[in-house]
């Protein structure tokens, strides 16, 4: 649950060729294919960093936030699955894009118009290995969530045809937050094996062994165009500062997420050099969280290295009903041990969205048209057939 990769649940989009959420087929018209302006799909794959109520669909799991106070800023007021007290990073992103935020997997059935929409797989306590988060008894591994969108896509496949779904798949942007995990939930615990059967360069070895498999899948499926949200600096936050002395930063932790995000830009870069017309890229969420812990009062923030509820324990760490909120929730960059507030994840989504855009991989919108991004399709409205 630790969820920082999906700090950048970093956002994302999927630039599809496919009807918006916000769109029914009734509005949609009868043509079979309709060129218009239309907001993303978004597709996004993460851990409680990116979850919208996935894990609530799990009955046995352990890593849920189905109570107040999450969800006291989210328009609702009330609980989401979302393990803030407001709109994940993916959320805020979607809006930018002109897009409603992406349905949990789990509330779909396979025969929803909403298969053309976009989809959240992101599940509390999911790393890159299986094995990470297994104490939280059920959750969806990375590999789950790649399957189930396999599932998905086939569901495209019935609805509209082959190669209507595969231009789709081919036009989107996959955004994936995930790793963190499989540090605070895995490696970094005493009483899970892999901390002690691998030295950390092993371990990196590991999980871009198996990154590496997981992306080439995922290409293999028609993803193109994939963002991977880089660990933040998993060493500041709350349920890891109490480990030291000081109060401050766990330094070891920080080289540890600094190693990842290096290895997994270069893995990345290898993917593309070897995949037709994948674009692969690394969103730098260390150097914008750090920005946020080291000078919170330039973002409008007083405190940055505690929680909101303070909860700050290595053990739970969540803001649970008869925790003692803070006196204003803007003030504080971090809502429990483990995940940002809303206010933080507001300038986390305005320092990816601007990295896009300055790095040429996003072109905004005009006005009349959402923001695009480059190298993918002109974006096109298929519309499933027609209910009798």
């Amino acid at each position: 649950m630790a969820a920082f990769a999906a700090m950048v649940a970093i956002a994302v989009l999927a630039l599809a060729t496919v009807a918006d959420a916000a769109s029914t087929p009734a509005a949609v018209a009868a043509t079979a294919t309709t060129t218009t302006k239309s907001p993303p799909v978004i597709y996004i794959f993460g851990d409680s960093m990116s979850d919208v109520g996935n894990n609530n669909y799990l009955l046995l799991s352990l890593a849920k936030c189905n109570y107040p106070w999450y969800g006291i800023d989210y328009k609702t007021g009330y609980p989401t699955g979302r393990f803030t007290n407001g709109r994940t990073i993916g959320d805020i992103m979607a809006a930018k894009f002109g897009a409603p935020p992406p349905v949990p997997f789990l509330s779909l059935y396979m025969t929803d118009d909403e298969v053309l929409g976009g989809v959240n797989f992101a599940s509390g306590g999911a790393g890159l290995l299986n094995e990470t988060g297994i104490y939280f008894v059920q959750y969806l591994s990375f590999d789950n969530q790649i399957s189930y969108f396999e599932q998905i896509k086939n569901a495209m496949i019935a609805k509209i045809g082959k190669k209507a779904a595969e231009e789709t798949v081919n036009g989107a942007i996959f955004q994936i937050g995930l790793g963190s995990n499989d540090y605070v939930n895995n490696f970094l615990r005493p009483f899970m094996a892999d901390g002690i059967v691998y030295t950390h360069d092993e371990f990196i070895g590991l999980l871009m062994e198996t990154m590496d498999r997981q992306l080439t899948r995922l290409y293999d499926l028609g993803a193109r165009h994939i963002w991977f949200s880089g660990l933040a600096p998993l060493g500041c936050i709350p349920s890891q500062r109490v480990e030291s002395d000081d109060g401050e930063c766990l330094d070891d932790v920080n080289a540890y997420a600094l190693q990842f995000n290096a290895a997994a830009k270069k893995l990345l870069e290898g993917l593309n050099a070897k995949l037709p017309g994948a674009r692969m890229s690394l969103s730098d969420c260390y150097s914008i969280v750090m920005e946020l812990i080291d000078h919170p009062q330039k973002y409008g923030f007083k405190t940055s290295h505690t929680s909101c509820c303070d909860v700050d324990t290595t053990v739970g760490g969540l803001c649970l009903p008869t925790a003692q909120l803070c006196a204003d929730r803007k003030d504080f960059v971090f809502w429990d041990a483990y995940h940002t507030s809303d206010a933080a994840n507001q300038i986390i989504a305005d320092r990816l969205f601007a990295d896009m855009v300055g790095t040429g991989a996003v072109v905004p919108g005009d006005g009349t048209s959402p923001p695009r991004v480059v190298g993918a399709p002109a974006p096109t409205r298929v519309a499933p057939p027609r209910k009798p």
